[in-house]
């Protein structure tokens, strides 16, 4: 007998009716005889509406007091889940995560899952139970609710195959898998069957909306594949894994694009060890995450052009924060804002030459200026101006034949 774990986001459990629908698809799997771990989001907006009311509150909302008052939408979720069930005739059961116990680890709102307390969850299973389990949530070791990021509940999902060891670990989402780049933007783009964990984690952490990042980097330490799949429509999704069998031989997997990036140049900083993180530092400390960085060096050795991009939004911030900086000198600062960051991900480009080259040429076909670069073993970015974002998707997304 098989153990599966079923993850609904939150547009899956958006109303009465989807939620009658996930039930029939937990239903399907139960009457496989499989063991089956069902982990629900909120229902799509209830989240959004509790933050909301937080602010109403207090400008300054205590952050244990936060995660207490948005952890309730999945509470929701779960019983809706139950009922329905046991309605249908099966026995099922809502467990919020303190529970069971989920322990996790560090602040409200950014916490992670140590563990997960399996004993009653097995004796519950072998009876024939399906619980239904509050995503997003734990317990932290002074026995307050904790949440652990938004989208968190992929998270929840991914470490519970791991404690019960389940065979399956199913994502369902409103998206029937992950695409070659976002099928909104460029209609030609195609489903991915098979994606290894690192391309996941850098499409995740390049734009696509698919996975937290965070949780694909818990299946990938953890060794659990994962599939996404539709709660809408019946159709084979995109499997998550490590495993090399049955790859194709794809150089290039997938697409992504930002949107609202900016970039600050600083010309003329006085080269010495620490420079750059006396530049960094206050950015850091007002959590301003910075992405590409580019080092020039002069000609002389005694001056270097420090180019860095961030969001839009935090570019006046930003912007601040460097002129009141009294550690570093320079000439000029400069900015270019209505930016954006178009990769290309996979790991076939390890062993194969020339995918620089053909990325710039066809960015070049259609007179697409870059102004930055970024590469890793698995990855190149450019940063582009924002209107020829769709423009760049296309050419690249042909020359690389994922059309």
């Amino acid at each position: 007998m098989k153990t599966i774990v079923l993850k609904f986001g939150g547009t899956s459990v958006g109303s009465i009716d989807r939620i009658k629908k996930v039930c029939k698809i937990i239903a399907f799997y139960k009457k496989q005889k499989n063991k089956v771990v069902v982990v629900s989001s909120a229902m799509s907006g209830v989240t959004n509406e509790l933050v909301n009311k937080s602010k109403l509150i207090s400008s300054n909302f205590d952050r244990a007091e936060y995660d207490a008052l948005v952890s309730t939408g999945e509470q929701a979720s779960c019983a809706l889940i139950a009922g329905r069930l046991k309605h249908n005739g099966f026995k099922s059961r809502s467990w919020i995560s303190w529970q069971l116990p989920i322990l996790t680890d560090g602040p409200h709102s950014s916490a992670r899952i140590i563990s997960v307390g399996i004993k009653e969850l097995n004796k519950y299973l072998n009876l024939g139970g399906i619980p239904i389990i509050t995503g997003f949530q734990g317990i932290s070791n002074d026995f307050r609710i904790t949440t652990i990021g938004r989208s968190g509940s992929d998270a929840t999902a991914i470490m519970l195959a791991k404690f019960i060891k389940a065979e399956e670990c199913i994502i369902y989402t409103d998206v029937d898998g992950v695409y070659t780049t976002d099928p909104r933007q460029y209609k030609k783009a195609k489903k991915i069957k098979k994606i290894f964990y690192d391309e996941m984690l850098e499409m995740a952490s390049l734009g696509s909306k698919v996975m937290q990042p965070t949780s694909v980097q818990d299946a990938k330490l953890n060794k659990i594949d994962i599939k996404v799949k539709s709660s809408f429509v019946k159709k084979s999704g995109t499997l998550i894994t490590g495993s090399k069998k049955t790859f194709s031989n794809q150089i290039i997997t997938g697409i992504s694009s930002t949107k609202n990036d900016a970039k600050i140049t600083i010309v003329g900083v006085k080269d010495k060890p620490g420079v750059a993180a006396s530049i960094f530092r206050p950015l850091s400390k007002n959590l301003i995450n910075v992405d590409m960085v580019v080092q020039n060096i002069s000609q002389n050795g005694n001056e270097t052009d420090l180019t860095f991009t961030i969001k839009s939004e935090d570019l006046k911030k930003t912007q601040r924060l460097i002129k009141k900086n009294k550690s570093i000198s320079y000439k000029k600062l400069s900015f270019d804002k209505d930016l954006s960051k178009v990769s290309i991900i996979g790991v076939g480009m390890i062993t194969t030459p020339g995918i620089t080259y053909r990325m710039f040429q066809a960015l070049a076909s259609k007179k697409i200026n870059i102004l930055v670069i970024s590469t890793s073993e698995i990855k190149i970015s450019v940063l582009i101006s924002s209107k020829n974002v769709k423009k760049a998707v296309a050419v690249l997304h042909k020359e690389f034949k994922l059309d």
